[in-house]
């Protein structure tokens, strides 16, 4: 007993060192991407990338307005898109549950693509690839949903906004301090991760979590060792899901061949709970934001990682 308790310190040291190598790798690529966005949202150059989406938005049973909440969600993060959404919400034909309920799901589907596309980039998996994959995904989704929810009649009752957006930042210093404090509570929770990622193998509860799991997931080509990393980033978000993965590839415990599976289901639903609730405040049904996120995942992973090993093989080929 005394033994273990004197490690406890090296295994603390080792867990803080480990996720600090973890995030130095995420900053590198987080950083001047959260700088480039901020250049281009003081600069107004969001606005021209809503101009395209706006007639997308047709097809998916929204109005043109909606086309710049998902391109701010698409550059930025979900806080911005909802603030966004709030301010459009009062110049517009009052929405449906359902509407609101596609341009949510779109939004949790493709949304701070140029920071996690980076950090999936990292992991090796291509950022384009990632990107395509996302916006088409976000689309396909919303298209399905609208059409599902016109087809039954369903959630045509007007949606509630609950959400107000707080002040905007007081200028350059507000904004730089409150991304030093977000980024300061990803090491902590990484770090966090880390150790109870090493307290559950010791214990031997990872690996019953992964053999649980390991019939479901081995249909979306995800091997035993990515298994509880995935749903880490499932729960939690990319950023957490990924930057383990990122250590386990280069310690040897994941093949890259999970990696590609692993990463695009994240990509496509990580932190369920937090995004999905806070998608609830701009009266999103569960429906679509959770249950439809989670299966159309599922499935569209699962396709990916059966056709994904063919194409690489006719490229060589």
């Amino acid at each position: 007993m005394q033994s273990r308790l004197a490690q406890l310190p090296v295994q603390a040291a080792k867990v803080a060192k480990d996720a600090a190598r973890i995030c130095l790798d995420l900053f590198k690529v987080m950083v001047p991407i959260l700088i480039g966005v901020k250049i281009l949202k003081e600069l107004g150059l969001i606005t021209f990338l809503a101009k395209p989406l706006a007639p997308v938005m047709g097809l998916v049973g929204l109005p043109p307005e909606c086309g710049l909440t998902w391109a701010t969600a698409i550059t930025n993060n979900l806080y911005a898109a909802l603030a966004v959404h709030a301010a459009l919400v009062p110049t517009m034909e009052p929405l449906t549950v359902a509407q609101t309920t596609v341009i949510a799901t779109m939004m949790l589907v493709a949304h701070n693509i140029f920071v996690e596309g980076a950090i999936a980039k990292k992991c090796g998996v291509g950022f384009a690839g990632q990107a395509v994959l996302r916006l088409t995904a976000g689309l396909a989704l919303g298209a399905l949903l609208h059409g599902l929810f016109a087809g039954l009649d369903l959630f045509t009752e007007p949606a509630p906004l609950l959400f107000i957006p707080s002040a905007a930042d007081a200028g350059l210093a507000a904004w730089a301090f409150g991304e030093v404090k977000n980024l300061g509570m990803i090491y902590c929770v990484i770090a966090s991760l880390v150790g109870l990622m090493r307290l559950l193998g010791a214990l031997g509860v990872t690996r019953l979590f992964e053999t649980a799991l390991m019939p479901f997931l081995r249909l979306m080509g995800i091997g035993r060792a990515a298994a509880t990393i995935t749903v880490i980033g499932l729960v939690m978000g990319l950023a957490y899901g990924s930057g383990l993965i990122l250590l386990d590839v280069r310690q040897g415990k994941v093949e890259r061949r999970d990696v590609f599976s692993a990463i695009s289901l994240m990509s496509l639903s990580h932190a369920l709970i937090e995004d999905t609730l806070l998608m609830c405040l701009i009266g999103a049904s569960l429906w679509g934001t959770f249950v439809g996120r989670l299966v159309f995942s599922l499935v569209v992973v699962a396709v990916l990682s059966r056709i994904a090993p063919a194409l690489a093989r006719a490229r060589t080929a």
